[in-house]
């Protein structure tokens, strides 16, 4: 029988659910805790706790994405690839990605200081977002309404960590009070929701308020989502896209994607199908 593992760091609402669906279907798998592991990298052995295939689910980017490097070069099947995770965990990455494959995104520029953010700002226009090249849950995102505001944001950035001196700034899509969540597992497109803006912020992320809606699939969604998971080497994600006068652009595409919210609202079984999906790839 094959063996899958599903390494965590936080047990979330949707490591339980996936814990049940192994349950329900009666796989042979183990809950892995990142925190108490270790990984001796110069052997050749392979843990003696390790299974056919990892479901990597750490809520820390870099701590998962360090997990899955040393659990592929063991030999190990990972949802999602190493090479996968890094394209989509770091938004410039995910820009020059959808600009290869030609995917539709918004427009975006890469500065190094806050002269040069200022100057590309200036090209870019106002009202512009500034975002940090790693994050989730729209922390840190910013809302430029004119030059003081994007003076006054770059300023803090300044003080902080040096990753969030890499400045990616997007233009401010002129899309309803939504944005879509559209999920990929494998080859299929099981299930698509909007995320309403349900409060004062503009943001739409659900851990911000934002209310979750079933959007009916289009063809277009579909083969918009399936060339985005496509770009950055196929597995399981959420991708994320706005509607911007009549035509669709993806934003963002996320690798540990979650589904607390999702679930509930459309019935559809996310974490049956994504077990499906990895037992189905252990057998590649």
């Amino acid at each position: 029988m094959t063996k899958l593992n599903i390494l965590f760091d936080h047990m979330r609402w949707e490591e339980k659910a996936l814990h049940e669906a192994c349950v329900k279907k009666g796989v042979d798998f183990s809950l892995v805790s990142a925190e108490k592991v270790y990984f001796e990298l110069t052997s050749k052995d392979r843990p003696s706790w390790l299974g056919d295939v990892v479901l990597q689910r750490c809520v820390s980017h870099f701590r998962g994405l360090h997990a899955t490097a040393a659990l592929e070069s063991f030999g190990v099947r990972v949802i999602n690839r190493y090479q996968t995770s890094e394209l989509c965990g770091n938004k410039v990455l995910n820009t020059i990605t959808f600009k290869k494959a030609g995917i539709p995104t918004p427009r975006t520029y890469l500065a190094f200081t806050p002269e040069a953010t200022i100057d590309a700002l200036d090209r870019l226009g106002y009202p512009a977002i500034l975002k940090p090249v790693i994050g989730s849950w729209g922390r840190l995102v910013s809302l430029l309404k004119d030059k003081t505001a994007a003076t006054v944001a770059l300023e803090h950035r300044e003080m902080m960590f040096p990753l969030y001196q890499i400045y990616y700034a997007q233009e401010m899509v002129k899309r309803p009070p939504r944005d879509l969540r559209v999920f990929v597992i494998g080859e299929d497109v099981p299930v698509a929701i909007y995320r309403v803006n349900n409060t004062d912020d503009w943001r739409t992320n659900t851990a911000r308020g934002g209310k979750v809606e079933n959007c009916p699939i289009t063809p277009e969604i579909r083969e918009l989502a399936l060339k985005a998971a496509a770009a950055v080497g196929g597995g399981v994600f959420g991708v994320d896209m706005m509607e911007d006068d009549g035509r669709l652009v993806v934003h963002e595409i996320n690798s540990t994607v979650e589904f607390k919210n999702t679930v509930p609202a459309t019935g559809i079984d996310i974490p049956g199908m994504i077990v499906d999906y990895a037992l189905r790839e252990a057998k590649r």
